[in-house]
């Protein structure tokens, strides 16, 4: 079995981290009722093991992905992004490696809720409606530049497995993964550039959009 921690400071940062939860659970205890210091430990428990399954699983070994086979001389490119979708620097990407070639470009844009507690409740609808506004916008951008563009909005809170659903009836040749700078981006902190990496049998490459950044020069 695979060590979830990386390091001696992760180990350290984890013992800090259950001794601080046993103090929170006997101080609820004390204050409270038992009963209350029971369902914090309990909680405590849930976190700790999704958290330990969450490492396991993006140091898994590769797997192999079931891919859709194209009938064409087509250079079809996946791309895959929530809230960089319009960004200025993943449209240049995208256009730059369509140049001299016939492409087919689809777009998935993944419907990621704030929380996985609301994505468990399946109160999606918003988080839907708004990654189907970013894609249309996507599609228009694409179009306007000349491109062959389609998509939808993806139906999973993981987003690599939004990739291997829609590789296996869109036949990539390669996969455009874009995300907000390392500082801000959720994809990053979950691995999902490093998962799709390991994991596709076809070039993965990582746009950085700065939608700040291009605001201001706007």
């Amino acid at each position: 079995m695979q060590n979830p921690l990386r390091s001696e400071a992760e180990m350290f940062r984890l013992v800090v981290i259950i001794g601080l939860g046993c103090i929170a659970v006997i101080a609820v205890a004390l204050l409270t009722e038992p009963v209350y210091g029971g369902i914090l430990l309990a909680a405590e428990i849930g976190a700790g093991a999704g958290f330990l399954w969450s490492r396991l699983r993006r140091q898994a070994p590769p797997r192999r992905v079931e891919v859709a086979k194209g009938d064409d001389d087509r250079h079809r490119i996946l791309v895959v992004a929530n809230e960089t979708v319009t960004g200025r620097a993943l449209i240049d990407e995208i256009l730059n490696r369509c140049k001299g070639r016939t492409a087919e470009i689809f777009v998935i844009v993944p419907a990621l809720t704030s929380s996985r507690l609301e994505y468990i409740a399946s109160d999606v609808d918003h988080a839907i409606g708004e990654a189907a506004k970013r894609l249309e916008r996507s599609l228009k951008m694409l179009s306007e530049a000349g491109l062959t563009a389609g998509g939808r909005v993806g139906d999973h809170y993981d987003p690599n497995a939004a990739i291997e659903d829609a590789l296996r009836e869109f036949p990539a040749d390669e996969v455009i993964i874009s995300t907000h700078p390392p500082e801000r981006s959720r994809w990053l902190e979950l691995d999902v550039v490093e998962r799709a990496r390991r994991d596709l049998p076809m070039p993965v490459t990582h746009v950085v959009v700065d939608l700040e950044a291009e605001r201001s020069r706007a």
